[in-house]
């Protein structure tokens, strides 16, 4: 016999991501047709260890669609980490009576998750990183936004570093995933891409690089790099000194995870919100909702985190293939 499923909530934790406000709406407004009542827990974990509650229905919900950021705020709680965090965390669900707990976020949120289902919780995630490194997952909400915003503000750089015969090195974000600059850099044909799981060569990688673009015919030049690299301050430096470019260097930082989410982020969260509500209405639990050549479904959440996501090598030999030149 199934679980009874009356009321649930609903948090966003680690990084924002475009979309979450879409996945909000969606977990409120499929909550509600199916008679399950949905709260939202502000400031992630933390929201769950003090009771930061509020109530959540349809009219809350309309007009966020269309909205960058998160509506329920976003924290990292340190003390979540200990058991006496996890236990209060535990103690708000119970006083508020809440079924289920659908968690929006990265590996983080997940592991959070998993701590919540030990003591009996049943819990949901849904994948949201612009970096798109979650491994269970084709895609992850707030990818495609923050790549379109990088690629614009590129697109706007390469008009004045063209003009004045300029190098330019831009730092998109990807501490330890290289996926955004990589897809930014085949978006905008740089001429450098430089990503943390490729060991970094200067003189073979950038100088010969930058050189036989130049032989070629070419007088500015794009390095994309992504954050994990290094500081791309001082790649600027190294790059000028050893080239004598002038060579100009824009770090595009939290910038690229705000603004209005783009057509894919709100329909891809209106999936996954309605698949997470579903999933918690059948009585499962420890389940995380992915994406698998644009179907949706669900996986356990421990085989999840388990798996370990590459780059995608056919953009390398697509890259290759458009610039000659890549890393």
């Amino acid at each position: 016999m199934e679980k009874c499923v009356r009321r649930i909530g609903i948090l966003t934790s680690g990084g924002d991501a475009p979309g979450m406000n879409a996945v909000i709406r969606s977990v409120v407004r499929t909550a509600a047709s199916k008679g399950i009542e949905c709260v939202g827990i502000r400031r992630g974990y933390n929201g769950l260890i003090t009771g930061d509650i509020v109530r959540l229905d349809s009219d809350s919900v309309s007009r966020i669609i269309n909205k960058g950021g998160t509506m329920l705020y976003t924290a990292r709680s340190d003390e979540f980490m200990t058991e006496a965090g996890q236990k209060k965390a535990v103690a708000t669900c119970k006083m508020c009576g809440l079924d289920g707990i659908i968690g929006v976020g990265g590996d983080g949120t997940f592991r959070g998750l998993l701590a919540l289902s030990k003591y009996g919780i049943s819990v949901v995630g849904i994948p949201a990183t612009i970096d798109n490194d979650i491994s269970c997952t084709d895609y992850c909400l707030g990818y495609d936004t923050a790549a379109n915003t990088a690629v614009e503000a590129i697109d706007r750089l390469r008009d004045t570093m063209q003009s004045h015969e300029r190098c330019s090195v831009v730092e998109v974000m990807g501490h330890r995933a290289g996926h955004l600059a990589l897809y930014v850099g085949l978006a905008t044909s740089a001429t450098v891409v430089l990503v943390p799981e490729k060991e970094l060569d200067f003189e073979d990688d950038i100088v010969e690089s930058i050189r036989k673009a130049r032989l070629g015919g070419k007088t500015h030049f794009m390095v994309i790099m992504a954050e994990g690299v290094g500081k791309a301050t001082k790649m600027g430096e190294r790059i000028a000194e050893e080239l004598a470019l002038d060579t100009r260097v824009t770090i595009l930082g939290h910038i690229q995870r705000g603004g209005s989410p783009s057509a894919r982020d709100r329909v891809t969260a209106a999936s996954m919100g309605y698949e997470a509500v579903k999933v918690l209405a059948e009585g499962k639990t420890n389940r995380v909702i992915r994406s698998v050549s644009g179907k949706f479904e669900d996986i356990d959440i421990v085989e999840a985190l388990n798996m370990k996501k590459g780059l995608d090598e056919e953009q390398y030999e697509v890259l290759e293939a458009m610039t000659g030149i890549y890393v």
